[in-house]
């Protein structure tokens, strides 16, 4: 077994160091700016829900601005994203390259998709369940909190699957510009020096990560189900 990982996987061997730092690289990158996206994405989508027309927070000011500042942000690739972001990232965390460097445009980047799917979960709730909690009295914090999220419960437990597993995506291109992980270790090594059995543990690793999520996705989804 060891001489057939010797002729086939060389450099993994070789560099097996290093892709093991790379993973646990990757799985901070994820688990960080999913933390903060899941957090400033919610918030988010719920504004732009109770801000709108005829809602509970109705804000016609903030109304024509926000939902315009998500939309140019949404439409700005996330690598020229994280050019643009490179003065401010280096302010925030002292650095534009590796872990530290790909976690902020990570975040910046993904908020505005993760808030527009938040609010069309939360749009897909009975109007009639909130004309009722408002009829008996609840408060509006109250009625964000136990109408509006706990009525779309299962639609954001599947986007923010969803949001996990693009994480992971982000931070292979992350990679691609020196932000550190699995990424930059398959365009490094596997790419750039044609180590090719590199490229496919690195490929391999990060389906892995992928089938993680979604079977903790899937999880706590039948989880919710099965506590309703």
């Amino acid at each position: 077994m060891s001489a057939f990982f010797e002729h086939y996987f060389p450099n993994v061997i070789m560099y097996g160091d290093d892709i093991v730092t790379s993973f646990w690289q990757t799985v901070v990158m994820v688990a960080i700016s999913f933390a903060f996206v899941v957090v400033l994405g919610t918030l988010l989508g719920i504004l732009l829900v109770v801000i709108s027309p005829g809602h509970i927070y109705e804000n016609s000011a903030l109304n024509a601005i926000i939902p315009k500042i998500v939309n140019f942000m949404r439409s700005i690739p996330f690598i020229v994203l994280i050019t643009m972001l490179l003065p401010v990232t280096r302010i925030i965390v002292g650095t534009g390259i590796g872990v530290r460097g790909a976690i902020v445009p990570m975040v910046i980047g993904h908020i505005p998709f993760f808030a527009r799917q938040v609010e069309q979960a939360l749009l897909e709730v009975d109007p009639g369940k909130i004309e009722m909690a408002q009829s008996i009295g609840l408060t509006r914090p109250a009625i964000v909190s136990s109408v509006l999220l706990r009525e779309s419960r299962f639609s954001l437990i599947r986007i923010t699957t969803l949001m996990a597993i693009s994480q992971v995506n982000l931070s292979a291109m992350a990679g691609a510009v020196g932000g550190g992980g699995l990424g930059q270790m398959a365009i490094q090594y596997g790419f750039s020096q044609y180590m090719f059995d590199i490229a496919l543990v690195t490929l391999l690793l990060l389906v892995a990560i992928v089938y993680f999520l979604q079977l903790l996705g899937n999880l706590t989804l039948k989880l919710s189900t099965h506590h309703q």
